[in-house]
């Protein structure tokens, strides 16, 4: 049953996954995120449903446009992939709530896999973009913020967070403020800082520190493996830093990662 369960949470993020695809292409353009028929970016032809099933389509296509033959990004079925990965995850990781309190889980699935679903978003555009919209990490901190007065443990419950709680944001984004002033923007940008806020928020102090420091480690990792064997990569340059956060966040959050534990 758990197996079943976790399958159609999959399926479901599959779905949302596609959806942040459109978010993350029309983010900062004049186009709607909920109106208007997708398109292919290089021919600009009109989409057929049997075009926009979550990965399916891109395998069934050989990752190509039925119409003019351009190569489609892989950025498609790897957001939809992962964002199914994490729905599933949160089912697992919250699957005994699901079983005792049918209105607790459902309160607590819909707040983390929103909350997942926009660093999701925030990734993949500073990958793209090298930037993280400002929009975007007010939306994810407000909301983080506010989950702190509607969760504990992770689990949906109402209540005054302590001054720890509300502090955790604040001490978790002050050395990436504190790498900007110094640098003037060189070694990190702001955007970095804003989005550990909301992730001190929504992890807490333990976890935050936890996935921070994953997503300095894994960083490193990818930055000399880039630089080793990419000609297009040196030593001055820039690795969007997002990306590692988001990641480190998912897995801290996930797996309960405590590499500093601070009651």
């Amino acid at each position: 049953m758990t197996t079943i369960i976790a399958i159609i949470f999959f399926i479901f993020g599959l779905i949302i996954g596609s959806f942040l695809n459109v978010v993350i292409f029309r983010l900062n353009t004049q186009k709607s995120f909920m109106s208007g028929r997708s398109k292919c970016l290089a021919c600009q032809k009109a989409l057929s449903w049997y075009e926009l099933f979550p990965i399916l389509s891109f395998i069934f296509l050989g990752g190509r446009c039925k119409g003019c033959k351009t190569r489609i990004s892989w950025q498609y079925p790897l957001v939809e992939f992962l964002t199914g990965l994490v729905f599933a995850c949160l089912f697992l990781k919250f699957q005994d709530v699901f079983y005792t309190s049918t209105f607790v889980f459902a309160g607590t699935m819909a707040y983390y896999a929103g909350m997942f679903s926009l660093l999701i978003v925030i990734a993949v555009y500073d990958i793209r973009h090298k930037i993280i919209p400002n929009a975007l990490a007010l939306v994810f901190g407000i909301l983080a913020f506010v989950g702190l007065f509607l969760f504990s443990d992770s689990v949906f419950y109402p209540h005054l967070p302590s001054i720890w709680e509300l502090l955790s944001g604040v001490f978790i984004a002050l050395p990436f403020a504190l790498l900007w002033l110094l640098s003037r923007g060189t070694w990190m940008g702001l955007g970095d800082a804003k989005l550990a806020i909301g992730l001190g928020w929504l992890l807490g102090l333990s976890r935050a520190l936890s996935g921070i420091v994953l997503a300095f480690w894994s960083g490193a990792v990818i930055g000399l493996i880039l630089i080793a064997f990419s000609k297009k990569h040196s030593m001055r340059s820039e690795l969007p830093l997002a990306p590692f956060m988001v990641l480190g966040a998912v897995i801290a959050f996930l797996f309960e990662l405590h590499l500093f534990p601070i009651s």
